[in-house]
């Protein structure tokens, strides 16, 4: 029967990573298999050593290098403070022998870096192709089962972001991690996509030092820190990750172009939602940006995809068009409607406790958000014409006017200048008759 199923045969067990182990809903399960990708050099085969360190405390943990030397990955591991007893590695990327190590040492943890590396000798395709990756995953997959061992697999992804190799590699593993970031910036976050044992709604936020990677106690004063006061465009939200409230800065910036296509740059946010916001600004409150090239990102490299963004990313439009800055100690929140109304937004007590606690005093939000008292003021707007009013941004309106105005004051004097041009005669041409030549006609002088 169902109801004689122990439950705590997959009871997870902590890496001591805080941040991977709150992905992972408490821990690495025994027996799982899980699979991690991301952008080369975003930093998860330095995430994996610091995990089998941690964990090679409890239990002893095997790495199958198949990319890297021994001697090169014992070199990161001293650079990080990774070097614990416990912790093995066997350089290889033959299937059967990284098996044969792994059952002759019986790790609590195997790592395996790459999967897209790490090739069985008796099938004759090649290592990396859709076969080979699809029967080495398998067979990893079945040692764990059989073992007890908890599997980690490294996955590399395509230009698009999508791990590589077999989509059925995705239906072998039991969760799937994807491990992102600019490596512009230190800033790491690690969510999870499928996770058989636990929620996918949490992320884990780290920080990319010179000793490796750090995870993020309060990640909203990292994401704030470089943030520049009065500046138009700018806009903090706050959103939520899992259970986690984030503060999000969001800018945007307008500028004019003569294109006939403008160009529409997002950068964290779903591009289909600011084509919407665009579309409903124009019809809410009559503001142009078809004469505009628009960007919009968050900062940090955050991923935001939850509605309740909506809002603070078309007040950062409207704000960057007026250059009217918003004032430097509000948040807004709220999902906007195709008729330019504000919906609410789940978790609103949260949202406003994490503004109130880094300082912010003031918040537009929907109407039915309740007043959370002490010294945060909630101003509740029906509507973003109601918003944009509020927070005096009404000028956008009269400034996308003049613009367009000016624009078309250059556009008829180019014209006009234009067709002065066309009556000046080319070198060595006689001026011909605005009419044009008569034909027929002659005058006869005695």
């Amino acid at each position: 029967m169902l109801s004689a199923v122990d439950p705590d045969a997959c009871e997870p067990v902590p890496t001591g990573i805080g941040e991977l182990d709150r992905v992972l809903s408490g821990g690495l399960v025994p027996g799982s298999v899980t699979l991690i990708g991301g952008e080369p050099g975003i930093g998860k085969s330095t995430l994996l050593l610091q995990a089998a360190a941690s964990a090679a405390r409890t239990g002893p943990t095997l790495l199958v290098a198949a990319e890297e030397s021994a001697e090169q990955v014992r070199r990161r591991a001293e650079r990080l403070g990774a070097l614990v007893d416990g912790s093995y590695i066997v350089a290889t990327g033959d299937l059967q022998t990284a098996l044969e190590a792994a059952g002759s040492l019986q790790p609590a943890l195997l790592v395996v870096d790459s999967i897209q590396t790490i090739g069985d000798p008796s099938l004759t395709s090649q290592v990396g192709s859709t076969t080979q990756v699809r029967e080495c995953a398998q067979a990893l997959a079945h040692f764990a089962k059989a073992t007890a061992t908890a599997t980690v697999l490294v996955g590399h992804v395509t230009k698009d972001g999508v791990l590589a190799g077999p989509r059925t590699l995705e239906h072998l593993v039991d969760t799937v991690l994807s491990f992102e970031g600019d490596r512009h910036h230190s800033l790491r976050h690690l969510s999870a996509t499928k996770h058989r044992y636990g929620t996918t709604g949490e992320i884990g936020l780290f920080e990319m030092g010179e000793f490796g990677l750090h995870g993020l106690v309060d990640p909203s004063a990292v994401l704030l820190a470089d943030r520049h006061r009065g500046v138009a465009g700018s806009v903090v939200a706050p959103v939520i990750e899992g259970r986690r409230p984030l503060l999000v800065e969001v800018q945007a910036l307008v500028g004019e172009t003569r294109s006939s296509s403008p160009r529409r740059v997002v950068q964290g946010i779903p591009p289909a939602r600011l084509a919407l916001l665009v579309a409903v600004l124009e019809r809410s409150i009559d503001i142009s940006l078809r004469s505009f090239d628009v960007f919009v990102s968050t900062v940090g490299g955050i991923k935001v995809a939850e509605p309740a963004s909506d809002l603070a990313v078309a007040l950062a439009l409207v704000s960057a068009v007026s250059g009217v800055p918003i004032p430097e100690t509000v948040v807004a929140f709220g999902e906007i409607g195709l008729g330019g109304e504000i919906r609410q937004a789940p978790a609103a007590g949260r949202r406003l406790s994490e503004a109130a606690r880094f300082g912010f005093d003031r918040a537009v939000a929907p109407v039915s958000t309740p007043s959370p008292g002490g010294t945060m003021e909630v101003v509740q707007a029906a509507t973003i014409a109601e918003a944009v009013g509020v927070l005096g941004l009404g000028d956008a309106r009269r400034a996308t006017r003049r613009r367009a105005r000016a624009r078309s004051v250059v556009q008829s004097g180019a014209a006009d200048q234009t067709e002065g041009l066309r009556g000046r005669p080319a070198a060595g041409n006689p001026i011909q008759p605005a009419g044009g030549p008569r034909i027929g006609l002659s005058v006869v002088r005695d």
